[in-house]
């Protein structure tokens, strides 16, 4: 490898047997997130949507420019121009921008074009992919690997939330440029999706099909 500036890697030692139950433990409370529609408005501190951003930017990324943003909404009136300029787009998509087959994939999972939890939930997070800017953020500097590595982040920002105990949805209107304006973004970000955090409402539910999972052997090949 080229000559570099280096510090030590660190990761601390355990037996294979601490892994392994780690590993599982983990995945017995991550497989147990569902993505929620039904939100409370209760506060929730922002502590923690701080401490999973600050663990979202910990995510590996192209050349270390770390390409994102995450514009952090609990105003009422953001909230709501958030939700109207999203029911707009959402009204065209079920009126006919979506394919049949679309919406009939959709259809049992219930979605339609009403957000209500883009108001009632005290946190919207909405992520931006930085298309230019480096670690410096001059808006100029070329960034690479963007959507890949802000996906990246946003998986570690929905874990963490919900390792906080906090109910998610990710909420992709489509298109999108509307929220670059409302949170007040320059032209090379783009935005990429909402993530909704809060506590779930009284009697929450979620759609039946939403349990169905791909078993391991369909998910993973072992060469």
């Amino acid at each position: 490898m080229r000559d570099h500036e280096t510090v030590p890697y660190s990761l601390p030692h355990l037996p294979d047997e601490e892994r392994i139950a780690r590993a599982q433990a983990f995945r017995d409370k991550i497989i147990e997130r569902r993505s929620c529609r039904y939100f409370s408005d209760a506060p929730v501190p922002r502590e923690i949507i701080e401490a999973a951003i600050v663990a979202a930017g910990s995510a590996p990324n192209g050349a270390n420019h770390q390409p994102w943003h995450f514009a952090v909404v609990s105003s009422p009136d953001k909230k709501r121009a958030i939700r109207e300029a999203a029911e707009a787009e959402e009204a065209e998509f079920y009126a006919g921008k979506a394919s049949e087959e679309w919406l009939a994939a959709l259809a049992p999972l219930g979605t339609d074009p009403d957000k209500p939890f883009l108001e009632t939930a005290p946190w919207l997070i909405v992520v931006f992919a930085q298309r230019k800017g480096g670690i410096a953020e001059d808006g100029k500097t070329q960034n690479y690997y963007v959507n890949e590595s802000v996906g990246i982040a946003c998986g570690m920002l929905i874990a963490t939330l919900h390792e906080a105990g906090l109910a998610t949805l990710t909420h992709t209107p489509s298109p999108m440029g509307f929220l670059r304006e409302i949170c007040g973004r320059p032209d090379h970000e783009k935005p990429l999706m909402i993530v909704v955090a809060g506590l779930p409402a009284e009697g929450a539910t979620v759609p039946a099909k939403a349990l169905e999972k791909k078993p391991l052997s369909q998910i993973a090949s072992w060469l």
